[in-house]
């Protein structure tokens, strides 16, 4: 059956007793786009740089629609990851040193990195599903591993995938995460990363799991389909 973006997240919350708002990542590509979706859209704009995480905890923690643009992003990973720098910017760098044995394995790290093209990317809008006017290009949840395990089950049946392979890496859990999603047309599941833990307020342990715009009613249905 043919389901609203509210139908599909008051089915997900009820059903996998979700602790947040499934969120609505939006790629806007052209400053045509930008406007349109701010002028159809209630939505607030950061009154400072802050992290995409911190976005996104407004959208799954306070119900909000958060609109930003490159101005609006304090975060070397999400810069990374919306191409809006390049993939060995020395900020980025430094903070992948920690997780990397020399300069050489840095940079290789880096450029495994999911990343949109370079400044392709005007702006992304990241909001609760309900409150989605047009379909979202990614819907990202935050939630604990029994019901990523549900997600999974569901995703595989309702698009005929018999093994998933996400993409893990040292950083860019969540922009990263959602870019590979998006790009690939499939499912992803990553924990997640420093910045994701603290500024994503992730204090249970729960993991990412990111579910293409195009494919998120076919798993709101097979849903329906069990409880039937």
């Amino acid at each position: 059956m043919a389901m609203g973006c509210l139908e599909m997240e008051t089915l997900l919350m009820r059903e996998l007793r979700l602790y947040h708002h499934p969120v609505a990542i939006t790629y806007l590509f052209s400053d045509e786009e930008v406007r349109n979706f701010a002028e159809s859209t209630p939505h607030h704009r950061p009154v400072k740089p802050l992290s995409f995480c911190q976005w996104k905890v407004a959208a799954r923690m306070q119900g909000k629609t958060v609109l930003g643009e490159k101005k609006d992003l304090d975060c070397s990973g999400g810069l990374v990851s919306f191409g809006w720098r390049d993939c060995v910017d020395p900020a980025h760098t430094k903070s992948m040193a920690r997780f990397c044995v020399d300069d050489a394995q840095i940079e290789r790290f880096m450029r495994a990195k999911p990343r949109m093209e370079a400044d392709s990317l005007k702006a992304v809008a990241v909001g609760p599903l309900g409150q989605a006017v047009i379909r979202p290009h990614v819907v990202q949840f935050c939630c604990d591993m029994m019901q990523a395990y549900h997600l999974i089950v569901d995703y595989m049946a309702a698009t005929d995938t018999p093994a998933l392979r996400p993409l893990l890496t040292g950083s860019t859990a969540s922009c990263g995460g959602s870019v590979f999603s998006w790009r690939e047309n499939t499912f992803n599941m990553c924990p997640g990363c420093a910045g994701n833990f603290n500024s994503g307020k992730m204090e249970r342990g729960e993991v990412n799991v990111f579910i293409p715009g195009s494919r998120i009613e076919a798993v709101a249905n097979r849903l329906l389909d069990r409880i039937a």
